[in-house]
C-alpha cells in the first residue's frame, strides 16, 4: 500500500481514537478528580514511552542543550493544553468547547506553520478545510445544544478558543525537532516533562477522587487513555504528521467530533441527527479532498 495512504490512515485512526475517548474519559471521571484523570493518564504513559524507546532505539537519552525547548514543549502542550480543555468544558457549554477548539485548529496551523517549517498552502488543501469546517460545524451543532454566546459562557468559550491556538504551537514546535530526533523520542520527553509540571497542580485534589466507587469500567477507562490514547495515539500522530505536513494533518483533526458523536450513541444511547450525519459526509468529502492531492515534483 502506498506509504502516504498508511499516514492519512493513521491520522484518521488516531482522531477516531481521540474522538472515542469523550464518551470513555466521560466514564472515567464519575470518580475521578479530573486533573487526577489527566495525571493518571499522562503519568503512568511515560515508564511505557520510555521502555518502547530504549527498546526501539537502543537508548532514551536526549542533547542538555535541547532540554529547555523540550521542557517548553511540554508545559505547553501538555501541561497547559490539557488543563485549559479541561476548564473550557466546565465553563462553557460541550458544542461551544468543541467549536472553538476544533474549528480554528488547522486554520492556525497553517497560518504559524511558516514559523516553523516551509510548508505550502494550494488551492486544493483551501477547498478541503472549508468543507471539512462547514462538516465539523454540522456534526457539533446538529445535536441540538447550539452556540451559545451568553456573557456566563465567556470565560469558557476564551479557554476553548485558546485551546486551538496552543494546540498548533505545540505541533508545530514537535516537528521542528523531529527533523533531528525521532518521534517517538520526542513525544516520550515532551510528555515527561508535560507530567512533571502537571504534578504540583494535583496536590489536594487526590482527596477529592472517591476511591472507594472504582470498578473494573474505571480501570479500563484509565487502562484506554494511558495505552491507546495516549503511548499508540501521540506516536503514531506524530509520526505520520511528520510525513504528511502540519498543516494537513491537523485537518484531520475534524475526524474527532464525528468520532465522539458516535461514541455518545454506542455508549449512552445518544441520537445521531440527520443534520450530523450530513456534516460527517461533509467533512469526510472534505477529507479526501485534501488526501487525492499529488505532491508536486
Amino acid at each position: 500500500m502506498n506509504n502516504k495512504w498508511l499516514n492519512y490512515g493513521g491520522l484518521v485512526l488516531v482522531a477516531v481514537i481521540w474522538g472515542a475517548n469523550f464518551g470513555i474519559s466521560r466514564l472515567g471521571m464519575e470518580s475521578f478528580n479530573p486533573i487526577v484523570f489527566s495525571i493518571l493518564r499522562f503519568g503512568l504513559a511515560v515508564p511505557f514511552f520510555f521502555f518502547i524507546l530504549w527498546r526501539m532505539e537502543g537508548s532514551v537519552g536526549i542533547p542538555w542543550r535541547i532540554v529547555p525547548k523540550l521542557a517548553l514543549i511540554g508545559l505547553i502542550g501538555i501541561t497547559l493544553l490539557e488543563i485549559t480543555v479541561m476548564y473550557s468544558i466546565k465553563y462553557t457549554t460541550l458544542a461551544n468547547a468543541s467549536l472553538l477548539n476544533v474549528a480554528p485548529w488547522p486554520i492556525f496551523a497553517a497560518l504559524f506553520a511558516p514559523l516553523f517549517m516551509r510548508e505550502s498552502i494550494t488551492a486544493r488543501l483551501i477547498v478541503g478545510g472549508a468543507i471539512s469546517i462547514v462538516g465539523v460545524c454540522f456534526v457539533i451543532l446538529g445535536g441540538g445544544e447550539g452556540f451559545n454566546l451568553s456573557s456566563e459562557n465567556m470565560l469558557g468559550n476564551a479557554m476553548a478558543f485558546g485551546v486551538s491556538i496552543i494546540g498548533p504551537l505545540f505541533n508545530l514546535s514537535s516537528m521542528s525537532l523531529m527533523k533531528q530526533y525521532s518521534a517517538l523520542r520526542v513525544s516520550t520527553w515532551t510528555i515527561a516533562f508535560g507530567s512533571l509540571f502537571m504534578l504540583p497542580l494535583t496536590f489536594g485534589a487526590w482527596g477529592e477522587t472517591d476511591w472507594q466507587a472504582l470498578n473494573m469500567g474505571h480501570y479500563l477507562s484509565i487502562a484506554y487513555n494511558v495505552l491507546i490514547c495516549t503511548v499508540l495515539a501521540f506516536v503514531v500522530w506524530n509520526a505520520c504528521m511528520f510525513k504528511v505536513g502540519a498543516t494537513r494533518s491537523n485537518f484531520f483533526r475534524y475526524a474527532v467530533p464525528a468520532a465522539a458523536v458516535a461514541a455518545g450513541y454506542f455508549m449512552f444511547g445518544e441520537t445521531i441527527t440527520l443534520l450530523q450525519m450530513c456534516g460527517a459526509a461533509c467533512m469526510a468529502a472534505g477529507l479526501v479532498w485534501i488526501s487525492i492531492e499529488r505532491k508536486k515534483a
